[in-house]
């Protein structure tokens, strides 16, 4: 029974490090949360070497014009 809360703790703890991974990626925070609590450090692989998805032309020409 005590092996279980550090396993625990441990698998929550990664599924916030992947959390804050995927928003830096500009994915969706709580989905990877939640599938990172499934996954666990095989979620953290996948939001390292998956690229960040693209963003549109007419955003990008928006930012460039504000600037």
């Amino acid at each position: 029974m005590e092996e279980y809360v550090p396993i625990g703790f441990f698998i929550f703890s990664i599924a916030l490090v992947n959390a804050g991974l995927a928003e830096q990626k500009g994915r969706s925070r709580w989905m990877w949360f939640l599938l990172s609590m499934i996954l666990g450090p095989l979620a953290t692989a996948m939001i390292v070497i998956w690229p960040a998805p693209q963003r549109s032309r007419s955003l990008v020409s928006v930012e460039a014009k504000g600037r």
